[in-house]
């Protein structure tokens, strides 16, 4: 009776086992991701510097937070462009069209994101093209391949020279930044 018994435990569990592997299979899973196909600039609204004059050539300068996304998905890389207009009082009083310089770009990752840190091959300073109407724009900063994915503030420190014999008043020009594709 012990050894039917024995046999019938044997059996029992040999048969749990062979049922245990008949439903073992594999499972091809598929992840299909698309890109939203664009870039985008956003934020970044007026930047604003002061100076006192003192007689001697002297440096201000300004720097505004804007957000590039790149959500393309296709890791072709990005620059950023720059142009202006000459700084002017609106009386006829304009600082050089020289006077721009950008002496540094910051980037980071947008918090609450996973993003690939841009690998940035632009030196410094950049001089910013400026003109009555906004001469043709340079490249200030740029996303290697394969880099700068995802949602970025980048943040240029742009250096205004202000020549001693400047007239005093409140100057303003018109700034164009832009993404363009490809590093």
């Amino acid at each position: 009776m012990k050894t039917r018994m024995a046999f019938l435990v044997a059996a029992t569990i040999a048969a749990l086992a062979l049922a245990a592997a008949a439903v073992a299979g594999t499972i091809t899973a598929t992840a299909t991701v698309s890109g939203a196909g664009s870039m985008s600039i956003t934020g970044g609204s007026s930047a604003s510097m002061s100076d006192t004059l003192d007689g001697t050539d002297q440096t201000a300068s300004w720097s505004v937070p804007f957000n590039v996304t790149d959500a393309r998905g296709t890791g072709a890389g990005w620059n950023l462009t720059i142009t202006s207009t000459t700084f002017t009082d609106g009386n006829g009083d304009t600082l050089p069209t020289s006077a721009s310089q950008i002496g540094s770009v910051a980037a980071a990752c947008v918090n609450g994101g996973t993003c690939s840190s841009p690998t940035n091959a632009v030196s410094y300073p950049i001089a910013v093209p400026a003109g009555t109407t906004a001469p043709a724009a340079v490249k200030f900063f740029n996303a290697a391949t394969s880099t700068g994915m995802g949602r970025f503030t980048v943040t240029p420190t742009v250096n205004v020279s202000i020549p001693g014999n400047s007239f005093a008043g409140t100057y303003t020009s018109t700034v164009t930044i832009a993404a363009v594709s490809g590093p």
